[in-house]
């Protein structure tokens, strides 16, 4: 049954993407400000020393525009997670994000894979699909309105530009969509009304009694209702003849 807690407003919801964007924006900063290159710490592919970028690279950009063009997706997705799946947001996060640099490892080109955008496409795979999987009308509104919104990405994780990081992409798309069949618990589940239980009899519904086998209507009056059911017992006692006497 679904209940008020499925989809409750919290600071978090807000907070949380916020402090990510933050982060990641505190680091060009730093990067600019004070003349530091972080690319070589970027998922390098098929390299030891390039396992490292698995946890620096979403954290790292190019330049203004990729980090410009990164954090409105990530903070408007966040939020929806942290929001539609309050019971699984940190974990899908987390792990969606470690996975897919994994991933990007194996697959990626020999180069230095850096941004957020893997854990975007992570993102976006996973709150597509598991609303489709879940059925519940709320979440699959929410897929609905991601994918109207950010499915021209799905593009970009073909090689359609040699600058863009599209193997980073398909990786968090792929790691999404698993993740998206693989969380099952903590999920809304979709409320059911009694008469979609299977212990529903339909001779014990009070609203159904009022129409026969045919479906033709039945009038009951209300005192019909009222004493449907009501047995009547008289108890004679002989002492109360003798006081009316």
């Amino acid at each position: 049954m679904e209940g008020n807690s499925d989809f409750r407003f919290s600071t978090g919801v807000i907070g949380y993407p916020l402090l990510f964007v933050l982060v990641i924006w505190v680091v060009f900063w730093f990067e600019v400000r004070f003349g530091f290159d972080f690319n070589s710490y970027g998922i390098y592919p098929r390299t030891l020393i390039g396992v490292r970028g698995v946890l620096f690279s979403p954290f790292i950009h190019g330049d203004l525009s990729h980090l410009w063009h990164n954090t409105l997706p990530l903070l408007i997705l966040s939020m929806a997670l942290f929001f539609f799946y309050p019971k699984n947001s940190w974990r899908v996060l987390l792990y969606g994000a470690i996975f897919t640099g994994v991933l990007t490892w194996f697959l990626g080109r020999s180069a230095n894979h850096i941004g957020v955008s893997g854990v975007i496409y992570m993102l976006f795979g996973f709150l597509f699909f598991k609303g489709i999987v879940a059925k519940h009308f709320r979440l699959i509104a929410l897929s609905f309105v991601v994918v109207f919104i950010y499915g021209s990405m799905i593009w970009y994780t073909l090689p359609v530009d040699p600058k863009i990081s599209w193997e980073g992409h398909l990786s968090g798309l792929i790691v999404g969509v698993l993740l998206a069949f693989i969380v099952k618990k903590g999920i809304a589940k979709q409320k059911k009304y009694h008469w979609e239980t299977k212990d529903f009899n339909p001779e014990d519904d009070a609203f159904l009694k009022h129409f026969d086998e045919n479906g033709n209507f039945i009038e009951v009056l209300p005192d019909q209702e009222l004493n449907e059911g009501i047995e009547i017992m008289y108890e004679y006692n002989p002492k109360d003849e003798k006081k009316s006497d």
